[in-house]
């Protein structure tokens, strides 16, 4: 059930359906789970600053039942980094990314839980 979400100012219309297909992709590798369960979201053109100064920035969060905290948190980070900075421009050091390692009882899919 990984879900990847990334909220951005770069403009919507600068952040193509293969960005999102790709990210899906890194994602399911990322974590060694089935792509058929990745969910991504981008929300570009957000309005946000960072640092103060309103120049490409972006803030997301990885959520998975399993498969992500602690030394491979790092591993995730650089992946992902890369690959938003290779796609959309966003300098590293404007970016926060959040991990978060859901219980399966605490997500609901297809009229159950995990």
């Amino acid at each position: 059930m990984p879900i990847f979400t990334f909220a951005t100012n770069v403009p919507a219309d600068k952040i193509s359906g293969d960005f999102l297909k790709s990210t899906s992709k890194l994602v399911a590798d990322m974590l060694g789970k089935p792509e058929s369960y990745v969910a991504v979201h981008i929300n570009g053109g957000q309005k946000m600053t960072f640092g103060g100064s309103d120049g490409p920035a972006g803030f997301g969060q990885l959520l998975s039942i399993g498969g992500v905290g602690g030394e491979r948190n790092r591993s995730h980070s650089a992946k992902l980094f890369k690959h938003i900075t290779d796609n959309l421009g966003i300098p590293g050091n404007r970016m926060y990314i959040n991990f978060i390692d859901m219980r399966g009882s605490d997500v609901g899919w297809n009229g159950t839980t995990f």
